[in-house]
């Protein structure tokens, strides 16, 4: 067998770095879209699922940046990001009204839960959301060793609905973080997590804790929690896309954006959201609402 002379090694070692140079080179060209997304939304998997679709349709890479609501928002005012899809109605609102998204679009929705053990010792299952938190605060500044609740504490969409829910029950958010039950070891716990961990940590614990049905389905199959407080209006969860205001910061990719957003409410991406889950689950992790609000 002949030796490879050293000219041909020279050519070879050429020729593949040339094909690396041009590789990078395309790649840089390739426009990148990026997002601020809620962790639920990048939970499921829904993200995974529609960005290689959007991809391709629009020959653009897609960056999306996982973080609950709160971050989300400020990657949106500091303008790194394109676009933001969340969950938090009133902050969503005011983040327009500041003049840093152009328009609030939903597209999805599913429902908060409070989830917790099968055996229910803080007896809340059937109750409404503002009961239930009553109860858990009774019950857990009695026996906070075997009443736990876990927080997101994160800023996010789900930990402001658990702060109105608490508010709905007649505490002030500050009330509960104050608690006996707060300063007990494992009481009230808030963990700064997405909600795939949260679940696997209040799973752990024993404990409860408020998450959206979406995320729940997704992580089930490892939980042994199960659905206590199921139904009240303030259980709505609506996710809405909003592109990035060009007026406060003028690098956004306002056209990319825009594509988002018809993308989303589309109605070929609308089936396949509603029929996302369906499959493996028995039932839609999401409910496509193309731009309308639903009601309560």
């Amino acid at each position: 067998m002949r030796k490879m002379s050293i000219k041909t090694k020279v050519i070879a070692l050429a020729v593949i770095a040339i094909a690396i140079i041009v590789s990078i080179i395309l790649m840089a060209r390739v426009p990148a879209l990026k997002v601020a997304t809620t962790s639920s939304l990048y939970d499921t998997g829904l993200w995974g699922y529609l960005q290689p679709r959007f991809e391709e349709k629009y020959g653009v890479k897609l960056h999306i940046l996982y973080a609950g609501t709160g971050i989300a928002l400020e990657y949106g005012k500091r303008g790194d990001v394109h676009a933001v899809a969340i969950h938090d109605k009133a902050r969503e609102l005011q983040f327009v009204a500041d003049g840093y998204g152009v328009e609030r679009v939903p597209f999805a929705y599913n429902y908060f839960l409070i989830v917790g053990p099968p055996d229910d010792p803080a007896g809340i299952k059937g109750l409404t959301p503002e009961d239930a938190c009553k109860k858990l605060m009774e019950e857990g500044s009695e026996d906070p060793d075997r009443i736990r609740f876990v927080s997101r504490g994160d800023d996010s969409g789900t930990h402001a609905k658990e702060k109105d829910i608490w508010r709905a029950a007649g505490f002030a958010y500050a009330t509960v973080q104050e608690s006996s039950w707060a300063q007990a070891r494992e009481g009230y716990a808030e963990v700064g997590s997405g909600m795939g961990p949260t679940l696997l940590m209040t799973n752990e614990m024993n404990a409860y804790t408020l998450t959206d049905s979406g995320t729940f389905l997704a992580y089930k199959g490892g939980l042994a929690l199960v659905p206590l407080v199921e139904t009240g209006e303030l259980l709505l969860n609506v996710y809405s896309v909003i592109a990035i205001n060009p007026e406060k910061h003028p690098g956004t990719d306002l056209e990319m954006a825009n594509n988002l957003v018809a993308f989303l409410i589309s109605p070929e991406i609308q089936e396949l959201i509603g029929n996302y889950g369906v499959e493996e689950y028995g039932v839609p992790l999401f409910i496509p609402c193309a731009g309308a609000e639903p009601e309560e």
